[in-house]
Protein backbone atom coordinates (compact mmCIF):
# COMPACT_ATOMS: atom_id res chain seq x y z
CA UNK A 1 0.00 0.00 0.00
CA UNK A 2 1.43 3.42 -0.88
CA UNK A 3 2.18 5.67 2.31
CA UNK A 4 1.63 9.33 0.54
CA UNK A 5 0.08 11.12 -2.72
CA UNK A 6 1.14 13.88 -3.94
CA UNK A 7 -2.36 14.61 -6.07
CA UNK A 8 -0.84 16.97 -8.35
CA UNK A 9 2.52 17.88 -9.38
CA UNK A 10 2.24 21.56 -8.61
CA UNK A 11 1.05 21.07 -4.91
CA UNK A 12 3.25 21.66 -2.20
CA UNK A 13 1.62 19.10 0.53
CA UNK A 14 0.95 15.32 0.34
CA UNK A 15 -1.92 13.44 1.87
CA UNK A 16 -1.06 10.50 4.40
CA UNK A 17 -2.48 7.42 3.04
CA UNK A 18 -1.91 5.55 6.29
CA UNK A 19 -0.76 6.67 9.49
CA UNK A 20 2.81 8.18 9.90
CA UNK A 21 5.36 8.22 12.49
CA UNK A 22 7.66 11.36 13.03
CA UNK A 23 10.91 10.45 11.50
CA UNK A 24 10.72 8.51 9.06
CA UNK A 25 11.30 9.55 5.88
CA UNK A 26 8.69 9.59 2.67
CA UNK A 27 9.51 9.69 -1.31
CA UNK A 28 8.10 12.21 -2.88
CA UNK A 29 9.00 12.34 -6.70
CA UNK A 30 12.85 12.43 -6.20
CA UNK A 31 13.19 14.14 -2.91
CA UNK A 32 13.52 12.63 0.73
CA UNK A 33 11.41 14.58 3.11
CA UNK A 34 12.05 13.42 6.89
CA UNK A 35 8.69 13.72 9.15
CA UNK A 36 8.99 16.38 11.71
CA UNK A 37 5.66 14.91 13.81
CA UNK A 38 3.28 12.31 13.61
CA UNK A 39 0.75 12.60 10.56
CA UNK A 40 -2.76 11.03 10.93
CA UNK A 41 -4.36 8.87 7.79
CA UNK A 42 -5.86 12.11 5.49
CA UNK A 43 -3.85 14.95 6.64
CA UNK A 44 -1.49 17.00 4.54
CA UNK A 45 2.11 17.44 5.14
CA UNK A 46 4.65 20.15 3.44
CA UNK A 47 6.77 18.81 1.14
CA UNK A 48 8.70 22.56 0.64
CA UNK A 49 8.78 25.64 3.18
CA UNK A 50 5.76 27.41 3.06
CA UNK A 51 6.01 30.62 4.39
CA UNK A 52 3.13 32.98 6.12
CA UNK A 53 1.03 34.18 3.55
CA UNK A 54 2.44 31.81 0.79
CA UNK A 55 -0.84 29.43 -0.87
CA UNK A 56 -1.05 25.97 0.51
CA UNK A 57 -1.36 23.93 -3.24
CA UNK A 58 -3.52 20.45 -3.45
CA UNK A 59 -5.70 19.39 -6.64
CA UNK A 60 -2.94 21.68 -8.01
CA UNK A 61 -5.38 24.59 -6.74
CA UNK A 62 -4.98 26.80 -3.62
CA UNK A 63 -6.74 25.70 -0.48
CA UNK A 64 -6.14 28.57 1.72
CA UNK A 65 -2.60 30.45 2.57
CA UNK A 66 -0.14 29.79 5.63
CA UNK A 67 -0.62 31.87 8.78
CA UNK A 68 2.60 30.74 10.00
CA UNK A 69 5.96 29.78 8.45
CA UNK A 70 5.48 25.85 7.34
CA UNK A 71 8.84 23.89 7.33
CA UNK A 72 9.50 20.75 5.26
CA UNK A 73 7.92 17.90 6.91
CA UNK A 74 5.47 19.26 9.21
CA UNK A 75 1.43 19.22 9.50
CA UNK A 76 -0.49 21.57 7.69
CA UNK A 77 -4.15 21.93 8.92
CA UNK A 78 -6.29 24.56 10.62
CA UNK A 79 -3.54 25.31 13.27
CA UNK A 80 -1.46 27.22 10.60
CA UNK A 81 -3.89 27.56 7.21
CA UNK A 82 -6.40 29.76 6.58
CA UNK A 83 -9.50 29.96 3.42
CA UNK A 84 -8.85 32.56 1.12
CA UNK A 85 -12.33 32.96 0.29
CA UNK A 86 -14.41 36.16 1.20
CA UNK A 87 -17.59 37.59 -0.23
CA UNK A 88 -19.87 37.79 -3.32
CA UNK A 89 -17.87 37.79 -6.24
CA UNK A 90 -17.72 38.51 -10.18
CA UNK A 91 -17.07 36.18 -12.39
CA UNK A 92 -16.30 35.80 -16.17
CA UNK A 93 -17.36 33.42 -19.01
CA UNK A 94 -14.25 31.36 -19.77
CA UNK A 95 -15.23 27.84 -21.08
CA UNK A 96 -13.15 25.14 -21.41
CA UNK A 97 -15.07 21.47 -21.98
CA UNK A 98 -13.53 17.93 -21.89
CA UNK A 99 -14.02 15.13 -24.14
CA UNK A 100 -16.06 12.39 -22.58
CA UNK A 101 -13.71 9.24 -22.74
CA UNK A 102 -16.74 6.72 -22.36
CA UNK A 103 -19.18 5.00 -25.02
CA UNK A 104 -22.85 4.80 -25.41
CA UNK A 105 -22.66 0.58 -24.12
CA UNK A 106 -26.39 -0.31 -24.54
CA UNK A 107 -26.88 -1.46 -21.15
CA UNK A 108 -29.91 -2.00 -19.29
CA UNK A 109 -31.44 -2.43 -15.67
CA UNK A 110 -34.98 -3.82 -14.78
CA UNK A 111 -37.00 -1.03 -13.76
CA UNK A 112 -40.88 -0.01 -13.61
CA UNK A 113 -42.83 1.81 -16.52
CA UNK A 114 -44.84 3.77 -15.43
CA UNK A 115 -48.32 4.84 -17.54
CA UNK A 116 -46.97 8.88 -17.23
CA UNK A 117 -43.58 7.48 -19.39
CA UNK A 118 -41.61 7.98 -16.54
CA UNK A 119 -39.94 5.03 -15.04
CA UNK A 120 -39.47 3.98 -11.55
CA UNK A 121 -36.18 1.04 -9.86
CA UNK A 122 -38.49 0.15 -6.44
CA UNK A 123 -42.62 -0.59 -6.74
CA UNK A 124 -43.05 0.90 -3.40
CA UNK A 125 -46.50 2.14 -1.31
CA UNK A 126 -46.09 5.58 0.24
CA UNK A 127 -48.27 7.34 2.48
CA UNK A 128 -47.16 11.19 2.59
CA UNK A 129 -48.39 13.50 5.22
CA UNK A 130 -49.40 16.99 4.18
CA UNK A 131 -48.32 18.13 7.47
CA UNK A 132 -46.39 16.64 10.16
CA UNK A 133 -49.01 16.29 13.12
CA UNK A 134 -50.21 13.35 11.47
CA UNK A 135 -47.24 11.16 11.31
CA UNK A 136 -48.64 9.08 14.14
CA UNK A 137 -51.93 8.31 12.67
CA UNK A 138 -49.95 7.52 9.08
CA UNK A 139 -47.82 4.81 11.04
CA UNK A 140 -51.25 2.91 12.33
CA UNK A 141 -52.47 3.11 9.16
CA UNK A 142 -49.84 1.56 7.59
CA UNK A 143 -48.92 -0.98 10.33
CA UNK A 144 -53.21 -2.11 9.93
CA UNK A 145 -52.51 -2.34 6.08
CA UNK A 146 -49.68 -4.64 6.54
CA UNK A 147 -51.00 -6.88 9.41
CA UNK A 148 -54.50 -7.50 7.44
CA UNK A 149 -52.96 -7.94 4.33
CA UNK A 150 -49.76 -10.11 4.94
CA UNK A 151 -47.37 -11.07 2.90
CA UNK A 152 -47.32 -8.08 -0.03
CA UNK A 153 -45.74 -8.64 -3.57
CA UNK A 154 -44.58 -5.20 -3.57
CA UNK A 155 -40.88 -3.67 -3.09
CA UNK A 156 -41.64 -2.17 0.36
CA UNK A 157 -43.75 0.10 2.15
CA UNK A 158 -43.09 3.84 3.78
CA UNK A 159 -44.29 6.46 5.68
CA UNK A 160 -42.75 9.78 4.56
CA UNK A 161 -42.74 11.66 7.49
CA UNK A 162 -41.77 14.83 8.38
CA UNK A 163 -42.54 17.86 10.67
CA UNK A 164 -43.94 20.85 8.48
CA UNK A 165 -47.03 21.40 6.36
CA UNK A 166 -48.33 24.15 9.06
CA UNK A 167 -47.52 27.51 10.23
CA UNK A 168 -44.91 28.10 7.93
CA UNK A 169 -45.26 31.59 5.11
CA UNK A 170 -43.56 32.67 2.10
CA UNK A 171 -40.56 30.20 0.78
CA UNK A 172 -40.80 27.93 3.74
CA UNK A 173 -44.38 27.21 3.09
CA UNK A 174 -43.96 27.14 -1.06
CA UNK A 175 -40.73 24.44 -0.56
CA UNK A 176 -42.95 22.27 1.71
CA UNK A 177 -45.65 21.98 -0.60
CA UNK A 178 -43.54 21.58 -3.68
CA UNK A 179 -41.07 19.34 -2.01
CA UNK A 180 -44.09 17.21 -1.08
CA UNK A 181 -45.40 17.37 -4.41
CA UNK A 182 -42.29 15.65 -5.76
CA UNK A 183 -42.38 12.92 -3.37
CA UNK A 184 -46.02 12.28 -4.61
CA UNK A 185 -45.12 11.74 -8.13
CA UNK A 186 -41.83 10.37 -7.65
CA UNK A 187 -41.82 7.15 -9.86
CA UNK A 188 -40.13 4.69 -7.32
CA UNK A 189 -43.81 4.75 -5.49
CA UNK A 190 -46.29 2.40 -7.48
CA UNK A 191 -49.22 4.17 -4.88
CA UNK A 192 -49.07 7.05 -3.21
CA UNK A 193 -51.99 8.10 0.04
CA UNK A 194 -51.72 11.56 0.82
CA UNK A 195 -52.92 11.93 4.53
CA UNK A 196 -54.42 15.23 6.08
CA UNK A 197 -55.22 16.72 9.30
CA UNK A 198 -57.57 19.16 7.75
CA UNK A 199 -56.80 22.60 9.25
CA UNK A 200 -53.45 23.11 8.11
CA UNK A 201 -51.87 26.24 5.80
CA UNK A 202 -50.95 23.25 2.96
CA UNK A 203 -54.58 22.05 2.69
CA UNK A 204 -55.64 19.06 0.20
CA UNK A 205 -57.48 21.84 -1.85
CA UNK A 206 -54.46 23.98 -2.70
CA UNK A 207 -52.47 20.83 -2.73
CA UNK A 208 -53.99 18.84 -5.30
CA UNK A 209 -53.86 21.76 -7.09
CA UNK A 210 -50.30 21.87 -6.97
CA UNK A 211 -49.84 18.49 -8.39
CA UNK A 212 -51.20 19.35 -11.65
CA UNK A 213 -51.76 16.43 -13.52
CA UNK A 214 -51.13 13.02 -11.36
CA UNK A 215 -52.04 9.51 -11.77
CA UNK A 216 -55.67 9.04 -10.04
CA UNK A 217 -55.64 5.40 -10.16
CA UNK A 218 -52.21 5.17 -8.02
CA UNK A 219 -52.76 8.59 -5.61
CA UNK A 220 -55.18 8.99 -2.78
CA UNK A 221 -56.04 11.54 -0.90
CA UNK A 222 -57.50 11.22 3.15
CA UNK A 223 -58.72 14.51 5.01
CA UNK A 224 -58.85 12.88 8.69
CA UNK A 225 -60.87 15.02 10.21
CA UNK A 226 -63.55 14.15 7.70
CA UNK A 227 -64.30 10.59 8.64
CA UNK A 228 -65.24 8.90 11.57
CA UNK A 229 -62.78 5.99 11.54
CA UNK A 230 -59.77 7.26 9.44
CA UNK A 231 -57.70 3.85 10.59
CA UNK A 232 -60.46 1.80 8.67
CA UNK A 233 -60.64 4.07 6.23
CA UNK A 234 -56.80 4.83 5.42
CA UNK A 235 -56.49 0.96 5.35
CA UNK A 236 -59.17 0.67 2.67
CA UNK A 237 -57.27 3.16 0.21
CA UNK A 238 -54.38 1.52 0.49
CA UNK A 239 -55.84 -1.69 -0.48
CA UNK A 240 -57.26 -0.09 -3.30
CA UNK A 241 -53.75 1.71 -4.35
CA UNK A 242 -52.04 -1.72 -3.42
CA UNK A 243 -54.41 -4.02 -5.84
CA UNK A 244 -53.14 -1.40 -8.76
CA UNK A 245 -49.97 -1.60 -8.47
CA UNK A 246 -49.16 -5.30 -6.97
CA UNK A 247 -48.81 -6.57 -10.51
CA UNK A 248 -46.14 -4.27 -11.81
CA UNK A 249 -43.02 -6.08 -12.91
CA UNK A 250 -39.62 -5.09 -13.74
CA UNK A 251 -38.71 -4.82 -17.52
CA UNK A 252 -35.23 -4.20 -19.03
CA UNK A 253 -35.22 -0.38 -19.10
CA UNK A 254 -32.05 1.11 -21.61
CA UNK A 255 -29.34 2.68 -19.12
CA UNK A 256 -30.02 6.44 -20.59
CA UNK A 257 -33.58 6.44 -17.94
CA UNK A 258 -31.12 6.73 -14.88
CA UNK A 259 -30.82 9.95 -12.55
CA UNK A 260 -28.43 9.74 -9.98
CA UNK A 261 -27.94 12.10 -7.18
CA UNK A 262 -24.27 12.95 -5.86
CA UNK A 263 -23.56 13.43 -2.41
CA UNK A 264 -20.99 13.25 0.35
CA UNK A 265 -20.64 13.73 3.76
CA UNK A 266 -18.98 13.05 6.52
CA UNK A 267 -16.09 13.57 4.61
CA UNK A 268 -11.94 12.89 5.29
CA UNK A 269 -8.91 13.49 3.54
CA UNK A 270 -9.46 10.98 1.09
CA UNK A 271 -12.48 11.75 0.07
CA UNK A 272 -10.68 13.95 -2.95
CA UNK A 273 -8.52 11.05 -3.70
CA UNK A 274 -10.80 7.83 -3.97
CA UNK A 275 -14.58 7.41 -3.21
CA UNK A 276 -15.60 11.13 -4.92
CA UNK A 277 -13.36 10.56 -8.24
CA UNK A 278 -14.87 6.66 -8.69
CA UNK A 279 -18.10 8.97 -8.46
CA UNK A 280 -16.69 11.04 -11.13
CA UNK A 281 -15.91 8.72 -13.49
CA UNK A 282 -19.28 6.90 -12.84
CA UNK A 283 -20.53 10.89 -13.31
CA UNK A 284 -18.96 10.97 -16.74
CA UNK A 285 -20.30 7.26 -17.50
CA UNK A 286 -23.87 7.49 -17.30
CA UNK A 287 -23.71 10.70 -19.09
CA UNK A 288 -22.04 8.64 -22.11
CA UNK A 289 -25.54 6.51 -21.77
CA UNK A 290 -27.50 9.25 -22.00
CA UNK A 291 -28.38 9.23 -18.05
CA UNK A 292 -28.27 12.17 -15.88
CA UNK A 293 -26.42 12.94 -13.04
CA UNK A 294 -27.16 15.67 -10.13
CA UNK A 295 -24.25 17.63 -8.19
CA UNK A 296 -25.75 19.64 -5.13
CA UNK A 297 -24.07 21.36 -1.63
CA UNK A 298 -23.66 24.82 -3.10
CA UNK A 299 -21.96 26.16 0.03
CA UNK A 300 -19.44 23.05 -0.93
CA UNK A 301 -19.02 24.60 -4.79
CA UNK A 302 -17.47 27.68 -3.07
CA UNK A 303 -14.10 27.35 -3.66
CA UNK A 304 -14.35 25.21 -6.85
CA UNK A 305 -16.93 27.23 -8.51
CA UNK A 306 -15.12 28.43 -11.31
CA UNK A 307 -14.23 24.95 -12.49
CA UNK A 308 -17.68 23.96 -12.93
CA UNK A 309 -18.66 27.64 -14.72
CA UNK A 310 -15.61 26.62 -16.81
CA UNK A 311 -17.69 23.45 -18.15
CA UNK A 312 -21.03 25.52 -18.47
CA UNK A 313 -22.28 23.95 -21.64
CA UNK A 314 -23.17 27.60 -22.97
CA UNK A 315 -23.21 31.10 -21.79
CA UNK A 316 -26.88 30.43 -20.43
CA UNK A 317 -26.02 28.06 -18.49
CA UNK A 318 -23.13 29.84 -16.67
CA UNK A 319 -24.85 33.12 -15.87
CA UNK A 320 -27.31 30.26 -14.02
CA UNK A 321 -24.58 28.48 -12.14
CA UNK A 322 -22.84 32.51 -11.16
CA UNK A 323 -26.49 32.98 -9.49
CA UNK A 324 -26.30 29.68 -7.93
CA UNK A 325 -23.49 30.44 -6.33
CA UNK A 326 -24.10 34.06 -5.68
CA UNK A 327 -27.42 33.73 -4.15
CA UNK A 328 -26.29 31.29 -1.75
CA UNK A 329 -23.56 33.42 -0.43
CA UNK A 330 -26.15 36.06 0.16
CA UNK A 331 -28.42 33.75 2.03
CA UNK A 332 -25.43 33.48 4.42
CA UNK A 333 -25.08 37.32 4.47
CA UNK A 334 -28.61 37.85 5.41
CA UNK A 335 -28.51 35.52 8.44
CA UNK A 336 -25.30 37.34 9.06
CA UNK A 337 -23.65 34.30 8.99
CA UNK A 338 -19.59 33.47 7.85
CA UNK A 339 -20.18 32.15 4.30
CA UNK A 340 -16.61 30.22 4.12
CA UNK A 341 -17.02 27.89 7.23
CA UNK A 342 -18.45 25.07 5.94
CA UNK A 343 -15.70 22.10 7.19
CA UNK A 344 -17.51 20.13 10.40
CA UNK A 345 -15.48 19.36 13.23
CA UNK A 346 -15.66 15.55 11.70
CA UNK A 347 -14.50 16.73 8.22
CA UNK A 348 -11.44 18.58 10.05
CA UNK A 349 -10.59 15.56 12.10
CA UNK A 350 -10.32 13.54 8.69
CA UNK A 351 -7.68 16.25 7.44
CA UNK A 352 -9.98 18.78 5.32
CA UNK A 353 -8.77 22.12 6.57
CA UNK A 354 -10.70 25.21 4.86
CA UNK A 355 -13.81 25.16 2.35
CA UNK A 356 -11.42 25.00 -0.83
CA UNK A 357 -9.95 21.90 0.41
CA UNK A 358 -13.80 20.41 0.82
CA UNK A 359 -15.23 22.08 -2.25
CA UNK A 360 -11.91 20.84 -4.46
CA UNK A 361 -12.69 17.08 -3.27
CA UNK A 362 -16.61 17.72 -3.39
CA UNK A 363 -17.01 18.72 -6.75
CA UNK A 364 -14.71 15.58 -7.77
CA UNK A 365 -18.19 13.86 -7.76
CA UNK A 366 -19.25 16.05 -10.86
CA UNK A 367 -16.47 14.27 -13.21
CA UNK A 368 -15.67 16.26 -16.07
CA UNK A 369 -18.57 16.71 -17.99
CA UNK A 370 -20.78 20.03 -18.89
CA UNK A 371 -22.60 21.36 -16.97
CA UNK A 372 -25.99 21.42 -18.92
CA UNK A 373 -28.80 22.93 -16.32
CA UNK A 374 -29.08 24.31 -13.15
CA UNK A 375 -32.13 23.54 -10.79
CA UNK A 376 -33.71 25.47 -8.27
CA UNK A 377 -34.57 24.20 -5.05
CA UNK A 378 -37.80 21.81 -5.76
CA UNK A 379 -36.94 21.89 -9.67
CA UNK A 380 -37.31 18.71 -11.24
CA UNK A 381 -35.15 17.14 -13.44
CA UNK A 382 -35.41 17.67 -17.48
CA UNK A 383 -32.08 17.79 -19.39
CA UNK A 384 -29.85 14.91 -19.67
CA UNK A 385 -26.12 15.55 -18.61
CA UNK A 386 -24.62 16.54 -15.64
CA UNK A 387 -27.31 19.29 -13.72
CA UNK A 388 -26.32 21.22 -10.71
CA UNK A 389 -29.31 21.63 -8.12
CA UNK A 390 -29.69 24.10 -5.59
CA UNK A 391 -29.49 22.96 -1.64
CA UNK A 392 -27.61 23.23 0.80
CA UNK A 393 -24.55 21.13 2.40
CA UNK A 394 -26.75 19.09 5.32
CA UNK A 395 -26.78 15.58 4.52
CA UNK A 396 -30.77 15.05 5.35
CA UNK A 397 -31.53 18.16 3.22
CA UNK A 398 -29.58 17.70 0.66
CA UNK A 399 -30.06 14.02 0.04
CA UNK A 400 -34.03 14.67 0.17
CA UNK A 401 -33.54 17.77 -2.67
CA UNK A 402 -31.61 15.08 -4.40
CA UNK A 403 -34.44 12.62 -4.53
CA UNK A 404 -37.16 15.02 -4.79
CA UNK A 405 -35.97 16.80 -7.85
CA UNK A 406 -36.39 12.95 -9.44
CA UNK A 407 -33.54 10.86 -8.58
CA UNK A 408 -34.10 7.13 -8.73
CA UNK A 409 -30.49 7.37 -5.64
CA UNK A 410 -28.59 9.02 -4.06
CA UNK A 411 -24.87 7.97 -4.11
CA UNK A 412 -23.10 9.26 -0.96
CA UNK A 413 -19.89 9.15 -0.29
CA UNK A 414 -18.06 9.36 3.54
CA UNK A 415 -14.88 9.37 4.87
CA UNK A 416 -16.51 9.37 8.64
CA UNK A 417 -19.57 6.89 8.09
CA UNK A 418 -23.48 7.46 8.68
CA UNK A 419 -26.31 5.08 8.61
CA UNK A 420 -29.18 7.37 7.45
CA UNK A 421 -31.18 7.03 4.13
CA UNK A 422 -33.28 9.51 1.79
CA UNK A 423 -36.28 8.11 0.86
CA UNK A 424 -35.11 6.65 -2.28
CA UNK A 425 -32.10 4.04 -2.48
CA UNK A 426 -28.99 6.09 -0.79
CA UNK A 427 -26.12 3.63 -1.47
CA UNK A 428 -22.97 4.61 1.20
CA UNK A 429 -19.49 4.48 -0.37
CA UNK A 430 -16.55 4.65 1.62
CA UNK A 431 -13.60 6.46 1.18
CA UNK A 432 -11.53 4.05 3.46
CA UNK A 433 -11.01 0.43 3.81
CA UNK A 434 -11.07 1.00 7.72
CA UNK A 435 -14.24 2.53 7.75
CA UNK A 436 -15.68 -0.23 5.27
CA UNK A 437 -14.83 -3.11 7.27
CA UNK A 438 -15.90 -1.34 10.60
CA UNK A 439 -19.25 -0.48 9.19
CA UNK A 440 -20.67 -3.32 6.81
CA UNK A 441 -23.96 -2.19 8.22
CA UNK A 442 -23.62 1.30 7.31
CA UNK A 443 -21.14 0.92 4.12
CA UNK A 444 -22.52 -0.37 0.80
CA UNK A 445 -19.24 -0.26 -1.61
CA UNK A 446 -15.72 0.78 -1.31
CA UNK A 447 -13.39 2.91 -2.72
CA UNK A 448 -10.67 2.62 -0.64
CA UNK A 449 -8.96 0.14 -2.77
CA UNK A 450 -7.75 3.12 -5.05
CA UNK A 451 -5.06 3.85 -2.50
CA UNK A 452 -3.98 -0.20 -2.57
CA UNK A 453 -3.93 -2.06 -5.29
CA UNK A 454 -6.94 -2.00 -7.83
CA UNK A 455 -7.22 0.10 -10.41
CA UNK A 456 -9.49 2.96 -11.81
CA UNK A 457 -10.99 0.97 -14.27
CA UNK A 458 -11.56 -1.87 -12.36
CA UNK A 459 -13.21 -0.96 -9.78
CA UNK A 460 -15.35 1.51 -11.99
CA UNK A 461 -16.82 -1.97 -13.89
CA UNK A 462 -17.08 -3.15 -10.38
CA UNK A 463 -18.79 -0.05 -9.11
CA UNK A 464 -21.35 0.33 -12.53
CA UNK A 465 -22.35 -3.67 -12.07
CA UNK A 466 -23.55 -3.10 -8.66
CA UNK A 467 -25.26 0.07 -9.16
CA UNK A 468 -27.38 -1.24 -12.11
CA UNK A 469 -28.16 -4.11 -9.68
CA UNK A 470 -29.29 -1.77 -7.00
CA UNK A 471 -31.34 -0.27 -9.88
CA UNK A 472 -32.61 -3.53 -10.24
CA UNK A 473 -34.23 -4.21 -6.85
CA UNK A 474 -30.77 -4.82 -4.70
CA UNK A 475 -31.29 -3.42 -1.44
CA UNK A 476 -28.84 -1.21 0.26
CA UNK A 477 -27.84 -0.77 3.61
CA UNK A 478 -30.32 2.41 4.64
CA UNK A 479 -33.15 0.27 3.20
CA UNK A 480 -32.14 -2.78 5.19
CA UNK A 481 -32.09 -1.20 8.52
CA UNK A 482 -35.40 0.84 7.11
CA UNK A 483 -33.17 4.31 7.69
CA UNK A 484 -35.61 6.91 5.27
CA UNK A 485 -35.84 10.16 5.84
CA UNK A 486 -37.03 13.33 4.48
CA UNK A 487 -35.72 16.83 5.54
CA UNK A 488 -37.04 19.68 3.63
CA UNK A 489 -35.16 22.89 3.45
CA UNK A 490 -35.92 25.69 6.14
CA UNK A 491 -35.15 29.02 6.21
CA UNK A 492 -37.85 31.48 7.37
CA UNK A 493 -40.09 31.97 10.18
CA UNK A 494 -42.23 29.76 12.16
CA UNK A 495 -46.02 31.15 12.97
Amino acid sequence: MKKIIQINDNDNVIVALTDLKKGNSIKVGDRKIELKEDITRGHKVAVYDIKSGENVVKYGSPIGHAIKDISEGHWAHTHNVKTNLDGVKDYVFNQKLNDNIFKNENLTFKGYKRENGSVGIRNELWIVPTVGCVNGMADKIMDKFKKEVGKLSIDNTLVIKHTYGCSQLGDDHANTRTILGNVVKHPNAGGVLVVSLGCENNNIVDFKKSLCKFDEKRTKFLVLQEVSDEIEEGVKLLKELYENMKNDTREDIPLSELKIGLKCGGSDGLSGITANPLLGKFSDFLVAQGGITVLTEVPEMFGAETLLMSRAENEQVFNKIVHLINDFKEYFIQYKQPIYENPSPGNKAGGITTLEDKSLGCTQKSGSAAVVDVLKYGETLSTKGLNLLSAPGNDLVAASALAASGCHMVLFTTGRGTPFGSFVPTMKVSTNTPLFKLKPHWIDFDAGGLVEDISQEELLKKFVNYVINVASGQLVNNEKNDFRELAIFKKGVTL
